[in-house]
């Protein structure tokens, strides 16, 4: 008989390929010219909406319903909206997805310390999602991966403006990208101590990925195409991302 596999093997490996599937995605795109990646760019951040936004309203949030009150779990929702307001007040939770950015001015310090910090989040969202069920978290991890490629394509524009060498930027990258695994493992070993904390992690996980969509992501989306083809084209590509998570 096949003894069962403990939940932290799932949640370390879909934190993994979270993390650093987007990072590695990113420094593809690195590769290409200018022109051609602030083309593509627009399109990764509009099929980023769509997984965020699917996996928040349709997998996330019923996931918390069933184990809590609604009131419980919206209230939980709230209260992790503005904890991810207040951090990005603190420059602790910033998002920049082009090679000129208004953020490259900050310390190069402080960004890898909010991208270690918004890497833990999102491992500890993942952990959580797998305590539920392995195939939610491997719909959290995309949703994760797919907002990680523009963000590392920013953070890389940061580092590489403040004076950094292509693979002293990755290396530093790929080591914040390892912080999502303390956070899978930190959501794991919380649950098992306090499994009543589960629907409230996915509360949070859905604040989190609601609040990176609605408050930076469409209000990027805006000033890239408000009208004509460019507009179609991301009401597609945000309903791609919608039906990958789906049908995962």
């Amino acid at each position: 008989m096949i003894p069962p596999v403990s939940p932290l093997v799932p949640a370390i490996g879909l934190s993994l390929a979270g993390s650093l599937g987007g990072l590695l995605c990113a420094s593809l795109l690195l590769l290409l010219p200018a022109a051609r990646r602030s083309r593509l760019v627009p399109w990764l951040v509009s099929y980023a909406v769509g997984a965020l936004l699917g996996v928040a309203l349709m997998a996330l949030l019923p996931e918390a319903l069933e184990l809590r009150p609604a009131p419980q779990v919206f209230g939980t929702l709230l209260a992790g909206i503005l904890a991810f307001f207040m951090l990005e007040k603190a420059v602790l939770w910033r998002h920049c997805h082009t090679d000129t950015c208004e953020v490259h001015g900050i310390s190069p310090s402080l960004v890898l310390i909010g991208g270690a910090v918004h890497n833990f989040v999102d491992g500890a969202m993942i952990g959580a999602a797998v305590l539920t069920s392995v195939p939610l978290g491997i719909s959290t991890a995309a949703a994760v991966a797919a907002h990680e490629v523009p963000q590392e394509i920013g953070d890389f524009a940061v580092l590489l403006h403040a004076g950094y060498s292509r693979g002293k930027a990755l290396a530093l990258n790929v080591l914040c990208g390892l912080a999502s695994v303390a956070g899978a493992v930190a959501a794991v070993l919380l649950v098992d101590i306090l499994p009543g904390m589960l629907p409230y992690l996915l509360a949070v996980a859905a604040a989190s990925f609601l609040y990176v969509a609605m408050a930076d992501l469409i209000p990027d989306l805006h000033h890239r195409g408000p009208s004509g083809t460019a507009a179609v084209r991301q009401v597609l590509l945000v309903g791609l991302g919608m039906a990958t998570v789906l049908f995962l």
